[in-house]
């Protein structure tokens, strides 16, 4: 964790405009700050606000063992290869205290990992309000601010917090492989409500054709929607379907820009991050009311002869907030007319 002497020797603004300049070491620099929670990277972003919103963000993501990391390196080489530099974000649930997904970003990306047109950085978190999606967010507002035009956002499970992360970029590629299960565990996952593209690596082996037809039957009972993943087969380690892969990942860029979607998507997902963050903020006031003297005055007052749990939190809360006594209707979740 940094220190707090640390901390005052970080310069927001600074740290800001050499992000903006594109230097690698304020970027990573900025990045760790995001991951720790500290509040310098708060105030570097907030002053990135406007050098943002270039970008366009890829999400790959699906259970391990799929090949998303042998994908992830072969669609990298195909955006260096238009002449594009190209930002690289493993998010890693699993290791929270490491700062680093898996075996580490050198050996999950080697093919790129001296290319200084690409960027790669593993993330896990360490006190971010909001957890790891809200980290992840606030990075790929970093790398945008940075110049980059393409960021490519790999999840190495398919939890409910790697949905929420491979769900906040443009166009997300939801990977299978043959095997990967039915389609009810697919449903289940979320997974078909954030797939743009459907992805069947590894198509090479046995149960390739099973997996597509398994994913086909499942889109034709989904409801009608304009814009229907298509499924893309590859064998990521030889590099075959990757340029079909691109195709569907422009094509369905070219649906989102043409049709509107693009921009309303992204307002929906800052309003979503918006009421996450509120929720995350207030957990973290209740749990600071929660607790110390006063609190514990409260509970013994009103619990010496009748005990209403409901009328004591009502307290609690109007305490914190400085207000009368707020009664909340339970059965729609708000609060009650007097």
């Amino acid at each position: 964790m940094t220190t707090s002497a640390t901390r005052t020797r970080v310069d927001p603004a600074a740290l800001a405009a050499g992000v903006r300049r594109g230097e690698r070491a304020s970027v990573a620099r900025l990045l760790s700050l995001v991951e720790s929670g500290e509040e310098a990277a708060r105030a570097a972003v907030a002053l990135l606000a406007a050098d943002g919103g270039r970008a366009y963000t890829i999400g790959i993501t699906g259970a391990p063992g799929v090949g998303k990391s042998s994908l992830t390196d072969r669609l990298v080489g195909v955006l260096r290869s238009f002449g594009d530099s190209v930002s690289v974000l493993a998010v890693d649930p699993s290791s929270p205290r490491s700062g680093g997904a898996i075996l580490g970003d050198r050996v999950r990306m080697g093919a790129h990992a001296t290319d200084p047109g690409v960027f790669i950085r593993s993330m896990a978190t360490r006190g971010q309000l909001g957890g790891l999606a809200a980290a992840a967010r606030q990075a790929i507002r970093v790398l945008d601010a940075s110049g980059t035009p393409w960021i490519v956002v790999e999840t190495v499970g398919v939890g409910q917090v790697e949905i929420d992360i491979a769900g906040a970029a443009d166009t997300t590629a939801v990977v299978v492989s043959p095997g990967w299960g039915d389609g009810i565990q697919a449903n289940k996952a979320g997974l078909l409500e954030i797939a743009d593209v459907f992805v069947v690596n590894k198509a090479d082996r046995a149960g390739a054709d099973a997996a597509v037809k398994d994913l086909a039957a499942m889109l034709a009972l989904a409801p009608s929607a304009p814009w229907t993943p298509p499924i893309v087969t590859t064998v990521a380690t030889k590099g075959e379907g990757v340029d079909r892969l691109w195709e569907a990942i422009g094509a369905h860029r070219g649906y989102l820009v043409d049709s509107g979607e693009l921009e309303r998507r992204r307002g929906e997902r800052a309003r979503t991050e918006i009421r996450e963050l509120v929720k995350a903020h207030l957990v973290r006031l209740a749990e600071e009311c929660c607790r110390g003297p006063r609190f514990e005055a409260i509970v013994h007052e009103q619990t010496r002869e009748v005990f209403d749990a409901q009328r004591v939190a009502e307290q609690v809360v109007a305490e914190a907030l400085g207000t009368q006594p707020i009664r909340f209707d339970h059965a729609s979740k708000r609060p009650a007319t007097r």
